[in-house]
C-alpha cells in the first residue's frame, strides 16, 4: 500500500519542527549569553578600564574604593560617590545624574 502524504498533515509537523526550533535557539542564545557575560566578568573582574591592570581596594575617609595599582585610576561602586562628597553633595545631583546615577531613575 503506497504512503500518501497529507499537506495538511506535512504543514503540522513542519509547523511544530519549526517552534521547537526557535526555542531551541532562543534557549541557546539566552545560555550563550550568560555564558558571555560571566567569561567577561571573569576576565575583568578587578581590573582597570582603563589600563587593564590590576585594581587593589582601598580605605578613603571610611569609603573602600578600588585604584589601579598600574595607572592609579579610581573605581567607585554606585553610592560611594555621594558617601565621599558627604554634606557637600547638593552639588553631585547633575554630576550623579550626567553619569545616570540617579537615584530618581
Amino acid at each position: 500500500m503506497p504512503h500518501r502524504n497529507n499537506p495538511e498533515e506535512e504543514e503540522y509537523f513542519a509547523r511544530l519542527d519549526a517552534e521547537k526550533k526557535a526555542a531551541l535557539r532562543k534557549r541557546l542564545n539566552v545560555e550563550h549569553a550568560a555564558q558571555a557575560a560571566e567569561e567577561r566578568k571573569e576576565r575583568h573582574f578587578m581590573h582597570c578600564g582603563k589600563c587593564g591592570g590590576p585594581m587593589a581596594p582601598k580605605l578613603f575617609k571610611g569609603v573602600e574604593v578600588d585604584v589601579c595599582g598600574d595607572c592609579g585610576a579610581v573605581l567607585l561602586d554606585p553610592g560611594e560617590l555621594e558617601q565621599l562628597a558627604g554634606e557637600e553633595s547638593h552639588g553631585l545631583e547633575n554630576l550623579a545624574a550626567f553619569f545616570g546615577l540617579s537615584k530618581d531613575d
